[in-house]
């Protein structure tokens, strides 16, 4: 789609922080973010970062392709919600802002802009009405259920959908590298994006 996808995947691994982030056990050197480290595509791929929208809603992200995003809800409507290898539209729209566009198997429909530098992004969230009104079944690891969501969208309401634009603010980012499995392991708990920020292990609920 674009001629960035095909360029090679480099990153600067000559800058990296005396603090590891252990995730499951696996000790993980994050790289430090240089001021103009997200200028080209190749550098935003990878990128792994959590913002929370002005309605205080807490998400994670982490882009971990070209084509490919793995997330975490930390709080919001639809909280403990998280998704491995969801497909992705990711295009470059200009110097510095980076959006990433998906459906899901619900019916929802996503489009972040990231505008790392400025620690800011903008995003739109379009639910379908069923998503709106029993957030609870979409609440799960996503990948383990897709069959549910895929009927829960064909037995239940789509329209009118619940729209949410809003802005946020880029709380925490790094660059964890391309297809790394265990930045987004596993399920979300309470105080983990307090953990991530921090460098300290994060925990497997039981």
């Amino acid at each position: 789609m674009f001629g960035e996808r095909n360029a090679s995947r480099l990153y600067d691994l000559t800058h990296r922080s005396p603090s590891m982030l252990d995730v499951i056990g696996i000790p993980v050197t994050p790289i430090i973010i240089t001021e103009s480290w997200c200028l080209t595509m190749e550098n935003f791929v990878g990128s792994h970062m959590i913002y929370t929208y002005e309605n205080g809603w807490e998400y994670e992200i982490y882009i971990k392709n070209n084509d490919t995003i793995d997330y975490r809800i930390h709080s919001g409507m639809v909280a403990g919600r998280w998704v491995r290898d969801q497909k992705v539209d990711l295009v470059k729209l200009t110097k510095g802002v980076y959006k990433v566009s998906w459906t899901e198997p619900t019916g929802t429909d996503v489009s972040l802009n990231f505008m790392p530098e400025e620690k800011r992004m903008h995003g739109i969230i379009f639910f379908p009405k069923w998503v709106h009104e029993r957030p609870d079944i979409t609440v799960c690891f996503q990948n383990d259920h897709i069959a549910l969501m895929e009927e829960s969208r064909l037995k239940y309401e789509t329209y009118p959908k619940y729209v949410v634009p809003e802005f946020a603010d880029i709380t925490f980012i790094e660059n964890s590298g391309v297809d790394n499995e265990d930045v987004i392991a596993l399920a979300p708990y309470p105080g983990m994006t307090d953990d991530i920020r921090a460098g300290r292990p994060l925990r497997k609920e039981s």
